[in-house]
């Protein structure tokens, strides 16, 4: 029996030595009288390991998990996935389970797949000793690593000087170079330039994923190989009680991170109960950070309360908080998704953001929000309805909208405080664009601004091409001064002459090809309110 209990207490700890390791309580002496009670209660026979093995899946009550939505199961539930990942083993959730997750600074490691079933799982966020501790992190078993021939690449570079054992996710840095620095109430200073993108064995690009920045200088890179089998997360009712801390930036994660290429999550639920008079805000209950291949269909999730605070110029500011958070990662879809609060109430933030994405796709979701706050290349929304906050958007490439239903302020807004740029092609068909701004008599299918004098590290554009097809704008309602739905708002009220100089020029629309646009109010399209800034936009109708 001595050697049970040593094989048990090894496994229970190998997450030490995983990616994603296990911490301790800072009050080693509690954390150590519970572990132990967990230990001997959930301590798996010789028969039962051979019983897990052969069965191919394991259940967190295997490993003294309780299930009765009192007691802290987080240990028994690390200990599960150390065990699966130990003997590639699925892990299983107990039917009509509640586990409790509480306050602990634990993480389980996640390498196998886990089908959650109906079981729930109460995330206590009102006194947690580590604000950044994911629940669970979905992690790669493969090894990342740093190679020392690449020291420079081009923009649309289509193969590095490397071989590899099979495709990669590459992330390479510029901390010379200073891109996104944002305007406005939440200023910075930029960000080092980053990049990501695939490549195969033979380190050719993937054209789906060009590299968009020339890199005279790679102060870092990362290439982790891509897992080519797909690893599943399913099922599982979270329920987030919201912690109550000071309205600031300190931003919660507490919630299930992906940090490993060719995932699906099917039918996970998420809700948010306890949010009060002030919160801090959250990073993203899924969040999807270096990894490609990610798919998340059939799930619900929740907006989050909107909190205010000071922003970096010294004003209030709403924070961002989000329930889906995507940086530096590739082909990232979310499929017939949902979220359970009104996508049309501003007192929830929209429930999306994103940075460093290339080919994010919206196809058959119902959400408050789409955003990429530092670019996306490539992004198509499709058969989707959006809500309040509609559309945010900068980066290059194609962004595709069909067959959807788009609120929000403009029909596209492109993101001012990144320079309202998009380097590249817009094409919308069979939608129907509900504008939020009717009553002010102004509604304008592509929003924005940019007066050309901040310096946002780099040359800011508006789509070269735009193509708008069997689009019906809902403005009626409208106030006796309203002209009619404009394609592009006022993006620089002081460029009216020739008088004005840009310091750091708006490369303007080139074209706009329209057919099949109808208004509610009877009204024709005009191009802007400021006629002059768009004087030379080609428009076919």
């Amino acid at each position: 029996m001595k050697q049970v209990y040593l094989i048990f207490f090894v496994l229970f700890f190998l997450c030490n030595f995983t990616q994603m390791s296990c911490q301790t309580s800072p009050d080693k002496g509690d954390f150590a009288d519970e572990t132990q009670s967990t230990s001997k209660k959930g301590t798996p026979s010789q028969d039962d390991i051979q019983r897990f093995i052969a069965n191919g899946w394991v259940r967190y009550s295997d490993f003294g998990a309780k299930g009765d939505g009192k007691t802290d199961d987080m240990a028994a539930i690390v200990a599960t996935h150390a065990f699966a990942n130990q003997h590639n083993l699925t892990v299983k959730g107990d039917d009509k389970a509640t586990y409790y997750i509480g306050a602990k600074k634990l993480t389980a490691d996640v390498r196998t797949n886990t089908d959650f079933g109906t079981a729930a799982f109460i995330i206590d966020d009102t006194q947690v000793e580590d604000r950044n501790a994911h629940i669970f992190s979905i992690n790669s078993g493969k090894q990342s690593f740093k190679p020392a021939n690449v020291t420079s690449l081009k923009r649309n570079q289509q193969k590095l000087d490397i071989s590899l054992s099979g495709p990669c996710l590459v992330t390479v840095t510029d901390s010379n170079v200073k891109r996104y620095i944002r305007y406005g109430a939440n200023q910075n200073n930029g960000s080092a330039q980053t990049d990501v993108f695939v490549v195969d064995k033979n380190g050719v690009v993937d054209a789906n994923t060009p590299i968009i920045w020339d890199f005279d200088q790679v102060t870092d890179i990362v290439v982790l190989p891509i897992d080519e089998t797909q690893l599943t997360i399913t099922g599982g009712k979270f329920t987030t009680i919201a912690n109550r801390e000071s309205s600031k930036y300190s931003y919660y994660a507490r919630g299930i991170a992906i940090r490993r290429s060719n995932v699906v999550v099917d039918r996970l639920e998420h809700r948010i109960t306890g949010e009060g008079e002030n919160g801090a805000p959250y990073g993203g209950f899924i969040s999807i950070t270096n990894c490609a291949h990610i798919t998340v269909k059939n799930t619900i999730l929740t907006g989050h309360k909107v909190y205010q605070t000071i922003g970096s110029a010294g004003v209030p500011v709403s924070m961002g908080t989000y329930d889906i958070n995507i940086n530096r990662a590739l082909n990232i879809t979310f499929e017939n998704c949902s979220q359970t609060n009104d996508i049309n109430n501003s007192a929830y933030w929209g429930i999306m953001g994103s940075n460093y994405c290339k080919n994010l796709v919206y196809d058959g979701c119902t959400f408050s929000r789409f955003d990429a706050h530092m670019g996306v290349a490539n992004a198509t929304i499709r058969n989707s309805t959006l809500g309040h906050q509609g559309i945010n958007a900068i980066g290059s490439g194609t962004f595709i909208v069909e067959n959807s239903t788009i609120r929000g302020t403009s029909l596209i807004n492109l993101r001012s405080d990144y320079g309202s740029t998009w380097e590249g092609e817009f094409i919308i068909r069979n939608c129907t664009f509900v504008p939020r701004s009717v009553k002010s008599g102004s509604v304008n299918l592509i929003g924005g601004s940019n007066a050309g004098q901040h310096d946002f590290g780099y040359t800011c554009y508006m789509p070269e091409k735009i193509t708008i097809e069997n689009l019906q704008i809902k403005d009626s309602g409208y106030p006796e001064n309203y002209n009619g739905p404009a394609i592009f708002a006022n993006f620089n009220k002081q460029m009216v002459d020739e008088t004005y100089v840009e310091k750091y020029p708006y490369i303007i629309t080139k074209e706009v090809v329209l057919k099949n646009v109808t208004a509610e109010s009877g009204k024709p399209l005009r191009v802007s309110d400021n006629g002059y800034m768009f004087r030379n936009v080609t428009v076919s109708r």
